[in-house]
C-alpha cells in the first residue's frame, strides 16, 4: 500500500461504512469513522455495533480496543476520505444526492494536497464528478481532477460496494472491486488502497463506468426477479404451482429462473435501476418495466390476503373483519438480517394494518417496531404465531424454515417455504 495512506476517514457508518472501516482498521490502518447518528458513534466507541451483521461485533470490539478505530460526528484530518452515505431517490424516482453533498461539504475543510476521496455510495452516473465539483467549490485553494487532470492536488474515485448483507465481511475481502477514478492516477491510487485487504481482483476503469457497472449489476438482478414475480402471478391465475414449475424449468441446462417473493427490497436492487431510468428514460424501457412489476407485487400479495380473509369469514360466520388477526412473518427485506430498507414485507404489513386488521409482526431480528407502523401492529415471537387466523409468509428467515405448525388453509406463502 502507498505509505502516504496511513489514516482513513470513513463518512457514514451504516451497513457498508462500518464493516469497511473495521476491515481497514483490522489491517493496521488508523480509521476515524464519522456519522451524524450520535447513538451509533457512542456504540462504536464502546466497541459495540448498532446493526446486525455476522461477526461484525467481534471485529469492531477488537479494532476499537486496539485504538485502530474510533468514531465521531465530524470529519478529521486524514489521508483518505471514503464516503459511504445513503443515496435514496425522491418521490419521482429522481436520485437524491443530498447526503453525498452534505458529506462533501463536511469533509472539504479538512482536505490537504495529496488526499484521496472515494465515493463508495451507489450512485447515478455522474455523481462522482458532482462530488468533486462540490469539493472544488468549497476549496478553491486546491485543484481537482475536473480542472487539472493527472496533476490535480486531490484525487477522486468511485468504488461501489458489491457485498451481500449477512456476508459483508467475507465478501469485502473476497469479491473483485471495480475502481473508477476521474483520472488514471486516481484509479491507481484507489486501487493500491483497496489492495490493503481485497483478495479479489481490483479492476481499474473510469468513474462513470464504475458507477454504471454497479447499477447494471443490480438492474440485471431486478429484471430476473421481475420475471419470477410475474411468473408467480401468471401461475396463480392458471392454477399452477410456481415453485414446482420453476424447479422443473431449471432442469434445462441453460435456464436458471430465480425464486419469486413479495416484491424487491433493500437499498440496492429496489433503488439502483431507477438511477438508470432517471438518466435515460427513453432508452431504459425493460429496466423500467421490471421495476414496475416488482413494485406492484406487494399490492398483489395484499389482494391474496383479502381473498383469504373472505374465505376465513365465510368459514367463521360468527366473526367480523375486526376479529381477524393476520400474522406477518418477517419485516426485513431479506432473510436473517435486521435491514428494513425498502422492504416489501414492511410495506405490506403497514398497508394491512391501515385497513384496521389486527397484525402480529413476527420479526426475530429486531426488538422494536419501526415508527411508521400503526399502533395495531404488535411485535411478537415466533412461538406466539398460533394467535393468528391468517398466516402471511413474507421472509424466509431460518426461524420459519425450521418448521411452523401453521394450517395451510389460511396461509399465503410468498417465499415457497411450505
Amino acid at each position: 500500500m502507498n505509505n502516504q495512506f496511513k489514516h482513513i476517514c470513513v463518512i457514514g457508518l451504516g451497513y457498508i461504512g462500518l464493516p469497511t472501516a473495521a476491515t481497514f482498521a483490522a489491517h493496521g490502518i488508523k480509521v476515524t469513522g464519522v456519522d451524524v447518528n450520535q447513538h451509533a458513534v457512542d456504540m462504536i466507541n464502546q466497541g459495540k455495533v448498532h446493526i446486525v451483521e455476522p461477526d461484525l461485533d467481534a471485529l469492531v470490539r477488537d479494532v476499537v480496543a486496539q485504538n485502530k478505530l474510533s468514531a465521531q460526528t465530524i470529519p478529521a484530518e486524514a489521508d483518505v476520505y471514503i464516503v459511504a452515505v445513503p443515496t435514496p431517490f425522491k418521490d419521482n424516482y429522481e436520485p437524491d444526492l443530498k447526503y453525498i453533498e452534505a458529506a462533501s461539504k463536511a469533509l472539504a475543510p479538512f482536505l490537504t494536497k495529496g488526499n484521496l476521496v472515494i465515493l463508495e455510495s451507489t450512485s447515478p452516473v455522474g455523481a462522482t464528478e458532482q462530488m468533486s465539483a462540490w469539493l472544488s467549490e468549497a476549496r478553491s485553494d486546491l485543484t481537482f481532477p475536473q480542472q487539472s487532470g493527472e496533476e490535480a492536488d486531490i484525487l477522486v474515485a468511485h468504488c461501489p460496494e458489491r457485498v451481500l448483507p449477512g456476508k459483508v465481511l467475507q465478501e469485502l475481502i473476497s469479491n473483485d472491486r471495480i475502481i473508477g477514478g476521474m483520472t488514471p492516477r486516481c484509479s491507481k491510487a484507489a486501487c493500491e488502497l483497496y489492495k490493503t485487504f481485497v483478495k479479489g481482483e481490483c479492476i481499474e476503469t473510469n468513474a462513470r463506468t464504475a458507477e454504471m457497472c454497479k447499477l447494471t449489476e443490480n438492474s440485471f438482478r431486478d429484471v430476473n426477479i421481475a420475471f419470477a414475480n410475474e411468473l408467480s402471478i401468471i401461475c396463480d391465475k392458471l392454477d399452477i404451482n410456481v415453485w414446482e414449475l420453476i424447479s422443473l424449468a431449471n432442469r434445462h441446462p441453460r435456464v436458471n429462473i430465480l425464486q419469486p417473493g413479495p416484491g424487491v427490497g433493500g437499498h440496492c436492487i429496489a433503488v439502483d435501476p431507477w438511477f438508470i431510468v432517471a438518466k435515460t428514460p427513453e432508452q431504459a424501457r425493460l429496466i423500467r418495466t421490471a421495476r414496475e412489476v416488482n413494485d406492484s407485487k406487494p399490492e398483489w400479495v395484499i389482494d391474496q390476503v383479502k381473498i383469504k380473509i373472505a374465505e376465513f369469514l365465510q368459514a367463521n360466520p360468527e366473526k367480523s373483519i375486526k376479529d381477524v388477526t393476520v400474522a406477518c412473518y418477517g419485516l426485513a427485506f431479506k432473510p436473517d438480517i435486521d435491514d428494513l430498507r425498502e422492504s416489501p414485507a414492511l410495506e405490506i404489513t403497514k398497508k394491512l394494518a391501515e385497513q384496521g386488521l389486527n397484525i402480529l409482526a413476527i420479526e426475530p431480528n429486531i426488538q422494536v417496531l419501526p415508527a411508521k407502523l400503526p399502533s395495531n401492529v404488535k411485535l411478537v415471537s415466533v412461538e406466539e404465531h398460533n394467535q393468528a387466523d391468517i398466516h402471511l409468509i413474507l421472509v424466509d428467515h431460518k426461524e420459519f424454515k425450521r418448521g411452523l405448525n401453521v394450517s395451510s388453509e389460511f396461509m399465503i406463502d410468498t417465499k415457497g417455504i411450505f
